[in-house]
């Protein structure tokens, strides 16, 4: 029994020293043991933030889902194919634009002017009034003229009655001498009566129509003081105010003007152009030109040659030639400078190229590369194009738009391509 006693002390010993071995693997086990709600306070923050996101997200698509326009509203034209001849340049020259009916307005009189019923840049028709100057003193003497004229006319309705009167006279005293109660010389003094009255009608008949030419001459005195456009044009310039001299010949020195106004007939216009002997043989009439304003260098008017003057400037060794444009433009201004190129004919040049052009408007930039919207079967189609010549507000395109397409000109800036679309009326 004792011996019993003395092991279990021993027992106990080396139960306490294994379990103090053991207390090192507990503390690391609790140290590698997930403390749930740390975890989970730390998660907490980031999956609200997600699903904030996401919330936001599906607001803003379904707001612009809801608030898409379900049709877009273009407008369209449709291109047409064209096809040039591909010329070649055989010259190039420079010039001005002329007018060929361009006017000075001036008065048929010398007188002062009392009106000016025009300014720069107004368009006038034939026969308007341009301007008058002081009639006063004529249109007294017509008015003289007048007076004399009804003075004329009542002398003549007098001596018209007194013929009358003599014609009736001379009928009673020929029946009176028929019946031999009346003399012979009575006959003879009535009917002396009535050939002096019917010489005075003649000569105040053509008193009246004297007096008629005079009216006439002063009535035209009077117009003349008018001043009329001579054709339809726009007036350039105004050369005279109310209050000054004006007179067809330079007399009074600088005092006195010489016109009213210029006026340029902008149907005439046409480009005059020098061109050196040595290359005139190059020009003939009817030639093709492409002419090109120094203000508007981006566009090329077409044109032709219209003559050939046919003598030189010896000084300056050139030939003038008249050019005419195919089309005017109201960019084309009198006095312009221009440049001319003289293309050679078809049949030097007969190669033939094809285009298509549209408005400037019609032509955007995606990512990288020109493109334009064109509508096929009610929905947008966006097409890759290249750029040719750019000619003032028109594209000329070589290749990516076909003739008969219809090409967005205006629209939404959000079109995208396959929307349903709308022409505009």
């Amino acid at each position: 029994m004792r011996v019993l006693f003395s092991s279990i002390p021993a027992s106990g010993s080396a139960v306490r020293d294994t379990a103090s071995s053991m207390s090192p693997s507990k503390e690391k086990l609790e140290a590698l043991r997930i403390h749930r709600g740390h975890a989970r306070s730390r998660a907490l923050p980031t999956a609200l933030i997600l699903l904030v996101v996401f919330l936001a997200a599906l607001g803003a698509g379904a707001t612009w889902w809801f608030r898409r326009p379900s049709v877009a509203v273009v407008r369209t034209i449709v291109v047409q194919e064209m096809s040039a001849r591909g010329d070649r340049t055989l010259l190039n020259a420079s010039g001005y634009v002329v007018a060929r009916r361009e006017s000075t307005v001036s008065s048929k009189v010398t007188g002062k002017v009392v009106e000016v019923l025009i300014e720069e840049g107004m368009r006038v028709e034939a026969g308007q009034v341009l301007a008058r100057t002081d009639a006063s003193n004529l249109e007294k003497s017509l008015e003289l003229s007048q007076a004399q004229l009804e003075s004329a006319r009542s002398a003549m309705l007098e001596t018209k009655a007194n013929l009358n009167q003599a014609e009736r006279e001379l009928r009673r005293v020929s029946q009176l001498v028929s019946k031999h109660a009346a003399s012979q010389s009575e006959l003879d003094r009535a009917e002396t009566d009535v050939m002096s009255q019917q010489a005075r009608m003649e000569r105040q008949a053509a008193d009246v129509a004297v007096s008629e030419r005079e009216v006439a001459v002063w009535q035209q005195q009077v117009d003349d003081t008018i001043v009329r456009a001579p054709f339809a044009g726009v007036v350039t310039t105004k050369d005279a105010q109310p209050g000054e001299m004006i007179s067809p010949i330079s007399a009074g020195g600088g005092f006195t003007r010489t016109g009213i106004c210029t006026i340029v007939d902008m149907s005439s216009l046409e480009i005059e152009v020098d061109v050196g002997e040595t290359y005139i043989n190059r020009v003939e009439s009817g030639q093709s030109v492409e002419a090109t304003l120094d203000s508007y260098p981006d566009h090329r008017f077409p044109a032709k040659v219209i003559a050939m003057i046919p003598t030189a400037d010896r000084q300056k060794a050139t030939v003038k030639v008249r050019v005419g444009f195919e089309r005017l433009d109201p960019r084309i201004l009198p006095q312009m400078s221009v440049k001319v190129a003289f293309q050679s004919s078809a049949e030097d040049a007969p190669t033939v190229r094809r285009s298509v052009t549209v408005p400037k408007a019609a032509v955007a930039r995606h990512d990288g590369r020109d493109v334009v919207w064109i509508v096929r079967d009610g929905r947008a189609e966006r097409r890759a194009v290249t750029v040719g010549r750019v000619d003032g507000d028109q594209v000329e395109l070589a290749a990516g738009v076909s003739g008969g397409d219809r090409v967005v000109v205006e629209g939404p800036k959000d079109l995208m391509d396959g929307i349903r679309v709308a022409e505009a009326k």
